[in-house]
């Protein structure tokens, strides 16, 4: 057994062993490292919003206490260091339950085993990843040409390669585009593949002019892979870079979040902790190697198969998936290392494919709107359009675009994590046991809801024995918003955000909350005047994100509204007009696009065209600095109320019955068709 003497006898050991439940990961690290970086090495899964700076208290651990004669190791709670003053500080302000500890605080002196409760895992995470239906026109940078090469002569020397140069460009002039060339890994196979194929040999011709693969035989099937990699999901589809098939489509949680669940506090992460920046980028390329090897191993392919990969990211996402440290990007003026299109060889980012295999990174549009954007305006092309367009791909950083074939704006606004459940006192992530759908009776206020994994609706027969499995865990991004929504429609909260304590004498659901009122949804979830104020901040941000862009193009309304992203697809776009998250405009014309940005990254693989196409459109696109804009701040203050405190949202209640609200003098320029009736109007 272990001796710990010396961390008793407060002589730390140079080297502690951790073990971590339920997970089962250990191994050794250095006396006085924090529990929540030891887990980081040995790649435990401990949330931390904040990226360890103890203000979120989502890393709490317990110490198992006693003899684990498995690990030959004895734990207590003097396996850790006393509790810090911001431990206190934070169980003075906001609790911290029987024997926890914060992860972030507490410094390992002696062999210890760490339970991290559920509530501390990072979720996992529902990642919906199918690739769209859309049909893209196939000219892909990389071609399969199979050749017939002369075998050497006696009374004609000339090198294998030369030969090969020779076969390729006769037997398929319609494909080379210039002088021939090739990578080093070609001409050290190029002889054994020659003559095991016997003089006849598969190339992948890149671009019309460099051999990046070569086979003996007939090769009739490599892959390409499109990957979207975000803050909180990474996505990838492996495409057949012959046929253009999808062959299989992958998803995982950005192993990065135990750095930071937003990207500020991973850039911040980078700063406080050298090197930081290093073991972000190992994590996701290791995140993304895995969800490669799942989807070749899906498809009946292997690793090597893949020759070609587009990726696409935020520019926090995109620095650190090239090794480049982010930190200008955590102020002021944000200014990206590159922003035009990168391509490099996968071996240079340590991707384990195929060895000839490169990497093309589409173009960051400015500071915080990034390669991701860029994909997205290339699926949904809002420049080839005359009539204007928003596209927003709303997330911790939203962005967004306006634009149409005249002119075309782009902006990021801070809406921060509340949209996808952080910052909310039930809020978690999409994942099984989360409620996604909600409805409020107008004169009971009695909710009926859905959760994730439930076919049934909670008032529906067979769903309490259904949801016995995962239980009710909390409410995610989708619900947040439909129960704002139906607490607005019912009049539950005020027009100001303010949850109505005399709607208790209608309802037991309506609870006093200290000063405020909460809405009970089940025994363990709730929505409370902080989370209403969470969710208003966050749409506001937004709003006025997008009505500046509006401002600077002279326009009044949107044509169409683009959702973008995982979390666009999921949110009813009623519910996003009701608050007031997306501008006023018809029902119909708003549209939830899926993952435009993989879809983006899936044109730029399977057609080399849409690469120089989105380079240029880029080049275009004007950028718009929120955070120095004087009229930001007056948008953000008029979009706290819902859904807006003067804009009207005329076309919104032709379709939806809206509770009445006091309108004021200024109100009634932006009144579009709307009718007045002693002073107040059904807005």
């Amino acid at each position: 057994m272990t001796d710990d003497s010396s961390a008793r006898s407060g002589k730390l050991p140079d080297e502690v062993k951790v073990i971590f439940t339920p997970s089962g990961r250990q191994g050794k690290v250095p006396a006085g490292t924090t529990v929540l970086q030891a887990a980081r090495n040995l790649g435990v899964d401990i949330d931390s919003v904040c990226g360890g700076r103890a203000l979120c208290g989502r890393c709490q651990i317990t110490v198992g206490s006693g003899e684990f004669a498995k690990h030959g190791i004895t734990s207590g709670n003097d396996s850790l260091g006393k509790v810090t003053a911001v431990e206190t500080r934070y169980a003075d302000k906001k609790g911290l339950g029987d024997g926890r500890r914060l992860s972030c605080q507490s410094l390992l002196c002696g062999d210890v085993v760490i339970d991290v409760p559920p509530e501390s895992q990072v979720h996992n995470q529902l990642v919906r990843k199918a690739a769209d239906d859309r049909q893209i026109e196939m000219d892909p940078i990389v071609r399969l040409c199979l050749v017939e090469v002369r075998e050497p002569d006696m009374h004609e020397p000339s090198g294998d390669f030369r030969r090969l140069v020779e076969a390729v460009e006769t037997q398929w002039p319609d494909r080379v585009t210039g002088s021939i060339s090739c990578d080093l890994n070609i001409l050290q196979s190029l002889q054994p593949v020659l003559r095991a194929g016997k003089w006849q040999v598969t190339v992948a011709l890149r671009d019309g002019h460099h051999i990046v693969g070569i086979w003996p035989g007939l090769k009739d099937r490599i892959a390409g892979v499109a990957i979207d990699v975000g803050s909180t999901t990474m996505s990838v589809h492996l495409c057949d870079m012959v046929t253009g098939e999808v062959l299989a489509s992958t998803g995982a949680m950005n192993p990065q979040i135990r750095f930071g669940e937003d990207l500020m506090s991973r850039v911040s992460y980078g700063i406080m902790n050298p090197g930081g920046d290093r073991e972000m980028t190992a994590a996701v390329i290791d995140g993304l190697q895995s969800l490669i090897s799942v989807a070749a191993e899906q498809a009946g392919l292997t690793p090597e198969d893949v020759l070609e990969i587009v990726l696409v990211g935020n520019p926090v996402m995109h620095h650190l998936l090239l090794g480049i440290d982010p930190v200008e990007l955590g102020g002021a003026p944000f200014a990206l290392a590159v922003d035009t299109a990168v391509e490099i060889r996968a071996s240079e980012l340590g991707l384990g494919i195929h060895p000839g295999a490169r990497v093309y990174v589409l173009p960051c549009i400015a500071g915080h709107v990034g390669a991701d954007a860029a994909g997205v305006v290339l699926a949904e092309a809002p420049q080839k359009h005359d009539e204007y367009t928003l596209v927003v791909d709303v997330g911790t950083n939203a962005e967004i675009v306006v634009g149409n074939s005249q002119r075309m704006l782009a902006a990021s606004s801070p809406t921060g994590p509340a949209f996808e459940g952080a910052q909310i006192s039930s809020g978690q992530r999409a994942a099984p046991g989360a409620i996604e759908r909600i409805r409020i009776d107008r004169n009971t206020l009695e909710p009926r809801f859905r959760v994730i994994g439930v076919d049934q609706w909670s008032d529906e027969a067979g769903f309490d024995e259904a949801v016995k499995a995962t239980g009710i865990t909390g409410i995610c991004g989708s619900g947040i918003i439909e129960v704002l929504g139906e607490m607005y429609l019912a009049g539950i909260i005020s027009m100001d955000g303010v949850v109505d304590g005399q709607k208790a004498d209608q309802s037991a659901r309506i609870e006093a909350d200290g000063r405020t009122f909460c809405y009970r949804i089940s025994e363990n979830v709730t929505v409370t005047q902080n989370d209403v104020r969470a969710i208003q901040l966050a749409k506001a941000a937004l709003y006025a994100g997008f009505r500046l862009l509006m401002d600077k193009m002279q326009i009044k309304a949107i044509d169409r509204v683009v959702l973008a992203g995982a979390f666009g697809t999921h949110i009813d776009p009623k519910y996003a007009m009701v608050l007031g998250m997306i501008p006023d405009c018809q029902l119909g014309n708003v549209r939830a696009a899926g993952n435009s940005a993989g879809a983006g990254a899936r044109m730029a693989l399977l057609n080399r065209g849409a690469r120089r196409e989105i380079e240029a459109v880029v080049r275009d696109i004007e950028k718009i600095e929120t955070a120095i804009e004087p009229s930001f701040q007056d948008h953000f203050v008029k979009a706290m109320a819902i859904p807006h405190k003067s804009d009207p949202y005329a076309r919104l209640a032709a379709e939806v019955e809206l509770p009445e609200r006091i309108l004021t003098a200024e109100d009634a320029p932006a009144i579009e068709g709307g009718r007045r009736r002693g002073g107040r109007r059904r807005a």
